[in-house]
């Protein structure tokens, strides 16, 4: 008998908008996301809000997720902002950039965590055991910290994929993960990494091809390869995600998608500014959700996959 197929759905719960720095930060997406938990529900998913410091002290979340979680149709993690979790400390800022947490003193770092597992745990009436880091940033501190404040779980890591040409506030560098495996796996620190689904391929956009330039693009990525996430960025081509389930399907790997809370919302995003937007984001969700149910995957909590992860091995 073959082995279950799992799929994970992570959320990063947040602020409206994070990728503009100069925006005050809200939490109206909040108001947004049943839609989405309502579509996990109708596959059958579970989604694992990895939530941060603004969305843990948003009272329709809270009370929302609260709900989901007291069903057994989601979970709650952590999702660190170190630039707007308590508490404040200085740093020799040469940029704009929102900073790493790993940029701090590792006693700022450490109590940081400690602010926002405390949250978590007051808010939802459990201590949280899945991470994620800000800006996909981590280091052997940043783990070793998380592991002693009681997490088990790590989903930071993206394969294929390097960060070195994003910095931080004072010009760190992000980390590297061209050479992660796709697969989970136990880190020396006993936490499990379980990396977001990225596949590279070798694929043409058709629909992204509107010049000569964005057509030697194209050809680049056939020839090269190109990084094609289990998530959604924009509405302009569902090409890539559409052959990367294809590839998917075949496998007897288990997935790891990941999506924004405040993309669900128009104008919460870069991507998604139309109500048309996020109509056409939700089709694409649903495809991919879908053909992976409707081809045996199941629906999974990262906390309940750990158990079943553990007694697999």
């Amino acid at each position: 008998m073959s082995r279950l197929r799992y799929l994970m759905v992570s959320v990063d719960t947040e602020g409206d908008d994070q990728w503009d720095d100069q925006k005050k930060i809200g939490t109206n997406n909040a108001r947004f996301i049943m839609r989405f938990q309502k579509l996990c529900e109708k596959y059958r998913l579970k989604p694992v809000y990895l939530t941060d410091y603004e969305m843990a002290n948003d009272p329709v979340f809270v009370s929302e997720a609260s709900q989901w979680k007291s069903q057994g149709n989601c979970e709650i993690g952590m999702h660190l902002h170190a630039w707007y979790t308590p508490p404040e400390a200085n740093l020799s800022r040469i940029n704009q950039e929102r900073d790493f947490l790993v940029e701090y003193p590792e006693d700022v770092m450490a109590r940081k965590i400690d602010t926002m597992t405390e949250l978590l745990t007051a808010k939802f009436g459990e201590r949280p055991v899945t991470h994620r880091s800000g800006r996909w940033v981590t280091d052997e501190r940043y783990m070793r910290l998380i592991a002693e404040h009681g997490y088990k779980i790590d989903c930071s890591v993206t394969p294929h994929v390097n960060w070195c040409n994003v910095h931080g506030s004072t010009g760190m560098p992000g980390c590297d993960y061209s050479g992660c495996s796709e697969k989970p796996y136990f880190m020396d620190n006993g936490i499990l990494e379980i990396p977001v689904t990225i596949r590279k391929m070798h694929i043409i956009e058709w629909s992204r091809i509107h010049s000569f330039r964005s057509a030697v693009r194209e050809l680049h990525h056939f020839v090269d390869g190109t990084e094609q996430w289990l998530r959604l960025f924009d509405t302009d081509s569902s090409d890539g995600i559409r052959a990367l389930v294809r590839k998917l399907k075949v496998s007897d790997q288990d997935y790891l998608f990941m999506i924004h809370s405040s993309e669900l919302m128009p104008g919460g995003s870069p991507a998604f500014r139309t109500e048309k937007d996020v109509d056409k984001l939700y089709e694409m969700i649903e495809f991919v959700f879908h053909e992976l149910y409707s081809c045996g995957w199941i629906g999974i909590t990262m906390r309940d996959y750990l158990d079943q992860y553990n007694r697999d091995i």
